[in-house]
């Protein structure tokens, strides 16, 4: 039986007004190394401070790196629909993109 631990999904908002979609064991330091410019070769290194606009959780990582490769694949204004929990936008965005 695998072991049942916490695994977080989260979307970061850049001062270049960009997203960053990533995935985590540790939301609260992973933020941290984000705002601190732990890696500068990092996407946010020189888009700091950023700002944590969503997150979810998740008890297996396949489960989280799925959702992750998912919201990868979404533009700007399905993640803003996410983001104000707007479930009738988003399957709405999600059926233009099918047409």
């Amino acid at each position: 039986m695998p072991n049942i631990h916490n695994y977080f999904v989260y979307i970061l908002e850049c001062t270049d007004g960009s997203y960053y979609v990533g995935v985590t064991n540790d939301l609260e330091r992973r933020l941290e190394e984000h705002n601190s410019g732990y890696n500068p070769t990092a996407y946010t290194f020189n888009r700091r401070p950023v700002i944590l606009r969503y997150y979810q959780r998740f008890t297996f990582i396949e489960q989280a790196i799925a959702f992750e490769k998912q919201l990868k694949g979404w533009n700007r204004k399905k993640k803003e629909a996410l983001f104000n929990e707007d479930w009738n936008e988003i399957k709405r965005l999600s059926n233009l993109k099918k047409k």
